[in-house]
Formats: structure tokens, sequence, C-alpha cells
């Protein structure tokens, strides 16, 4: 079930970029940052409402909190500069580097969370990196 997840991750990751690109035009791409964020922010609550999922708050831990947080911002910070990239560059040309974030993501998860490298793997990482660099160039 995960993969079938991760596919719509995938759509609607896709989904995203163009419709940040048609969205952009004259438009500060901080606020229009802020504009999606806001989207996305009514929207997770609405499920975890939904679902009743709310009542798990009290059980988060500090550590989990902590590293809630820092992924927050760092998604902040994720979008605030994919979204001016997006306003100023080729949405073909910034999408496939943003998506290169995969690449990195394989890195640390080998370095930080220890995850097994295997040959498998670094060929997947790798075909992804030259076809990030082939499309950009």
């Amino acid at each position: 079930m995960w993969a079938v997840f991760a596919l719509l991750s995938a759509v609607f990751a896709a989904l995203t970029g163009i419709f940040a690109k048609l969205g952009m035009d004259g438009i500060n791409s901080n606020l229009g940052t802020a504009i999606r964020t806001v989207v996305v922010l009514v929207m997770a609550w609405a499920i975890v409402f939904a679902t009743g999922k709310h009542t798990g708050i009290s059980d988060i831990t500090t550590r989990g909190w902590v590293f809630l947080v820092l992924s927050g911002l760092a998604t902040g910070l994720s979008w605030m500069c994919y979204f001016h990239a997006l306003q100023i560059g080729e949405a073909s040309k910034v999408i496939p580097i943003d998506k290169f974030s995969v690449v990195i993501s394989m890195v640390l998860a080998f370095l930080v969370l220890g995850e097994k490298v295997t040959v498998t793997k670094v060929l997947g990482g790798a075909l992804i990196a030259a076809g990030t660099f082939v499309l950009i160039l």
C-alpha cells in the first residue's frame, strides 16, 4: 500500500509544480508560498480532526516535536526557494532540480539514518542524478 501512496505523492507533487507556475504570474513568490501554506495547513488539520487523530497530540515526545518543527522549517524554506525559482525560471528545469532532493535524501538516509547502502540504491540514485543533469543542460 505504501507504493500506491508514494505514487500518488509523485502525481500531486508534479501537479504542485505546474499549478504553482501557472498561479505565480504577477504574484510575489513569498506571498504565493504563504497562500499555499495556509491551504495545506487548513487541509491537514481538517483531515486530522475528521479522522479523530487530534487526540494524539499529547503523545508526541519532545524529540518528536523538535524534529517535526525542524522538518516544518526545512519545508518552509524549501517551498520559498522553490516558488521563487519557479517564478524566475523554467518549470521544466526548476522541477527536476527540486526533485534532485531524492538523491540528497538517499545520501542522508545512509549517513544519518544508517540505512543499508546497496548497489541497486546507489545505481538508482546515480541514474536520477544523471537524469537531472541531462534535463537541466
